[in-house]
């Protein structure tokens, strides 16, 4: 039996290279890489899957002086059983060949079949120790422009606003909990579309790990590849897929239009009350943003329901007195202008 030949990762990663050169990484990106400090360390999320790889590789050859600070993370839901194991194993020769680290994770849990979002906040919860264990501050991800249709799609469909159609965003800037300075989500190939990574791959004599569950119907962006994606791209007789990335930007521009006029109110004051006054008059979205922070802000309140978010922002556009339900911890009253958290009194048991 043939021995299969053993790929030159180095050489492909500089063959990938001269096929995708910088400049056709996503803009925002290749600026923001070039602020970095020079020794900041970058995660990269590593399934072994086309999109991952070219990741990883690109990153390797654009980026030399940074080959030693970066760290490949790799997560095996146990999903899939041989395939599975084998994207492992796959994983640790590409990052043995370029010389990255590799740290590997795994579900520990029984393997029953686990929804999309399941599947994603484990991975997700794998990367947030890892990178909190290492003290990373950037996590460098693969979505390219059929995620960014995927995605849109998705979210029209459960009626998300701007903020959430701009997603997924090229550089995500967010503070979570102990961490400096906060963290970056990066995604370098979202001015690539899915066929042309494959076909610069092919040409570059790369190998990738198929995931054979894409092609199965048990999750929503799954169904959408496989089924409307393609329907909707034969349709339009355009390029939709660069009109959902263009409209992804716009989108971008108009949600951070809307968080600077927020800013700008200085309406979340001392003791974590909302200016509901300084809002009068204003856009209705403007107001919906500033509620939405305000709600994020206070620890006890329960998840409100769409129906109870509008009967809220309905009262602050208002100004008038009012009190609502914020779960069994408390309500938010509405007086003399400020929108406060007012705790729940409970009443002593008799004995």
């Amino acid at each position: 039996m043939r021995r299969r030949r053993s790929t030159d990762w180095p050489k492909a990663a500089e063959a990938l290279a001269a096929r995708v050169p910088a400049g056709r990484l996503h803009p925002g990106v290749v600026e923001w890489a070039g602020s970095r400090p020079r020794a900041e360390r970058w995660a990269v999320a590593f399934s072994g899957g086309a999109d991952s790889l070219a990741l990883l590789l690109l990153l390797w050859a654009h980026w030399p002086a940074r080959r030693s600070r970066l760290t490949a993370l790799h997560f095996d839901h146990r999903l899939r059983g041989p395939e599975s194991t084998a994207d492992a194993r796959f994983c640790r020769r590409v990052c043995a060949s370029l010389g990255v680290r590799l740290a590997s994770g795994r579900w520990t849990s029984g393997r029953g079949r686990r929804s999309e979002g399941e599947a994603r906040a484990g991975r997700f919860a794998f990367f947030e120790r890892e990178m909190a264990r290492r003290r990373l501050r950037v996590l460098m991800l693969g979505h390219q422009q059929d995620d960014v249709a995927e995605t849109m799609m998705m979210r029209l469909a459960r009626g998300s606003g701007a903020a959430g159609l701009a997603a997924p965003r090229p550089v995500h800037a967010f503070a979570p909990a102990k961490v400096a300075g906060g963290r970056f989500h990066v995604r370098p190939l979202l001015s690539l579309k899915k066929a042309e990574i494959v076909r610069a791959l092919r040409a570059c004599g790369a190998e990738w790990r198929e995931d054979s569950s894409n092609s199965e119907g048990a999750h929503f962006r799954n169904r959408l590849r496989r089924d409307v994606i393609p329907r909707w791209l034969r349709a339009s007789e355009r390029d939709a897929l660069a009109g959902a990335a263009l409209s992804r930007e716009l989108l971008e521009e108009d949600d951070r239009a809307l968080e600077a006029w927020v800013d700008s109110l200085k309406v979340l004051e001392a003791g974590g009350s909302l200016s509901a006054a300084r809002l009068a008059g204003k856009p209705r979205a403007v107001v919906r943003r500033a509620l939405h922070r305000w709600l994020l802000l206070q620890p006890r309140a329960g998840e409100l329901s769409r129906k109870g978010f509008e009967a809220l922002l309905q009262s602050v556009e208002r100004g008038a007195r009012a009190r609502h339900s914020l779960g069994s911890e408390g309500f938010a009253t509405l007086r003399a202008g400020r929108l406060r958290f007012e705790k729940m009194r409970r009443t002593p048991r008799a004995h």
